[in-house]
């Protein structure tokens, strides 16, 4: 079994026995027809890890806090789903360009007060990142929570994220990308 395998395990073992915050149940996994519809209105594809927690263990409902958010229907809690929020996210930063959203930057989990962990499926690893829109400033709003979306579900498997009370863990950084992912494309 790869290791990619035995993380989904892990991580299927504890969505089915936990329930994040306003999730009934765990949703059933969706399948190839809505991963293709969410690609084409996103115009990028998921990471495969991504892909597969959607494929494979659910559609949202599972991981920290308030937990995935679903692919393109809301969740019981009534939070939009990660295309919906990317878009929206998307469309807002063309009214306001002070506050961008990064091209290919999926919102993914809703931590309350707006703040949202998303991944940067441009990233070769899957970074993940943290929106903080309480900033002062949007370059001031973006951390690297994990370097992977595999540490970050580590991080949430072996309760050691930053969110758990315990963690006395070293601070975010800032993420180094982001002006260089919002700046405006030149003219032509």
């Amino acid at each position: 079994m790869t290791e990619i395998e035995q993380l989904l395990t892990r991580v299927a073992d504890k969505a089915r026995n936990t329930r994040p915050w306003g999730w009934p149940s765990l949703p059933e996994p969706v399948d190839s027809t809505i991963l293709a519809r969410a690609e084409a209105a996103l115009g990028f594809r998921l990471p495969p890890l991504l892909a597969d927690l959607y494929l494979r263990i659910g559609d949202g409902g599972f991981g920290p806090e308030y937990g995935l958010l679903p692919l393109l229907d809301n969740p019981p809690a009534g939070e939009p789903a990660a295309v919906t929020q990317y878009l929206a996210n998307r469309e807002s930063a063309r009214k306001d360009p002070d506050w961008p959203w990064p091209e290919g930057v999926l919102p993914i989990s809703h931590w309350g007060c707006a703040m949202y962990a998303c991944v940067d499926c441009r990233s070769t690893q899957a970074t993940v990142l943290l929106f903080e829109p309480n900033a002062d400033a949007a370059d001031q709003a973006w951390y690297v929570d994990a370097p992977s979306l595999t540490d970050w579900l580590r991080a949430w498997l072996d309760g050691t994220g930053w969110y758990v009370e315990t963690n006395d863990g070293p601070e975010m950084a800032p993420w180094a990308d982001f002006r260089i992912r919002t700046a405006a494309a030149p003219a032509s």
